[in-house]
């Protein structure tokens, strides 16, 4: 999930656990341990691209992580402030660093919540940045940091922004099945064919979903909003993944491959190769688009080196499919 999100849920934690003990404080070391998981982003800039994903909600998301970082940090807090004991700072810092990869796990790209295993939890409920899980969440937690940290007022309304962010979690959850059934229907009474299917919402609300559907030689992709009262349309992304066939010799395009758990197109532009990454949808709800939101140049260098770099987004796109998601989201 986004920083600001993180950070809500890290404070709202850290109230639990030290709040009447030393009152805003809690909130704050909270917040900071709920955004030290995401340091693996400045970490992934001093490798390639590649390595780079694999990092990502790698160790610094895992339990182990917040099992041998709590008393640290915890350590070195009860050294600034003595309010609390190393053993409360601690205890809070884990539950800060352990929710974080908590919430993670129900989005697409999900976390490698039990490293070193080789498995990444992803529920795909909730879009990264989803104001409906955050706003609420944030105004009970201002409104409490406001209130003497012995006020039974302000616990109350702390536990509040807890129990609303993880029912609307629980929510989005039943709206995955409910929607996931919706798509599963659309491909059988269409007859398609297909060994797989993956289904999440798209960005900024859990109202419209998209799918991502394997057949054998296709990709297809769909949306369906609760509002709709037309049959859902998918469309054909070819594989072209036999484009790749005389570069697979190189090391780092099948461990891109293997972050892309096998939802990936291949596609050709002024005789460059792409590597498109299909569990992030398109920059665009346009038929005809064709831009990814994870794209991958492939450039072969003096025919012993394959360079792997990620193609850049700009504002635009982001201000066009908000527009176009706004559109859709109210029924096609």
């Amino acid at each position: 999930m986004d920083s600001l999100t993180q950070i809500v849920l890290g404070a709202a934690v850290g109230e639990v656990v030290l709040g009447r003990k030393v009152g805003n404080k809690a909130m704050v070391y909270g917040a900071i341990a709920g955004t030290i998981p995401d340091l693996d982003v400045f970490v992934g800039n001093f490798y390639d691209t590649v390595t780079a994903l694999e990092i990502h909600r790698g160790f610094s998301h895992s339990l182990v992580f917040s099992l041998l970082a709590a008393p640290i940090f915890g350590f070195i807090i009860s050294k600034i402030h003595s309010q609390a004991t190393w053993k409360g700072w601690s205890l809070l810092m884990f539950w800060g660093l352990f929710t974080h990869p908590l919430l993670d796990c129900f989005t697409t790209w999900g976390t490698q919540l039990f490293w070193p295993l080789d498995l990444r939890i992803a529920f795909k409920s909730v879009f990264v940045i989803d104001p409906l899980y955050t706003l609420p969440f944030l105004v009970c937690l201002i409104a409490a940091s406001r209130l003497n940290r012995t006020s039974v007022k302000r616990m109350k309304l702390n536990r509040l922004g807890l129990i609303l962010s993880t029912s609307y979690l629980l929510v989005t959850l039943v709206m995955k099945g409910i929607t996931f059934s919706k798509f599963e229907d659309a491909l059988q009474n269409q007859n398609i064919s297909y060994s797989k299917i993956e289904t999440k919402p798209t960005p900024f609300n859990t109202l419209l979903w998209s799918a991502n559907v394997k057949t054998e030689n296709n990709f297809l992709i769909g949306e369906y909003s609760i509002f709709d009262t037309k049959s859902i349309e998918f469309r054909v992304y070819p594989k072209r993944h036999e484009k790749i066939d005389h570069l697979r010799e190189y090391e780092n395009l099948e461990r891109l491959i293997n972050v892309t758990q096998g939802w990936y197109t291949i596609s050709e532009n002024e005789g460059d190769l792409f590597l498109n990454d299909l569990r992030f949808g398109l920059l665009s709800l346009n038929p005809r688009s064709k831009r990814f939101a994870f794209t991958y140049k492939l450039e072969e260098v003096n025919g012993n080196q394959l360079n792997i770099t990620e193609e850049p987004k700009n504002r635009g796109d982001a201000k066009e499919l908000f527009s176009e998601l706004w559109t859709r989201l109210k029924g096609n």
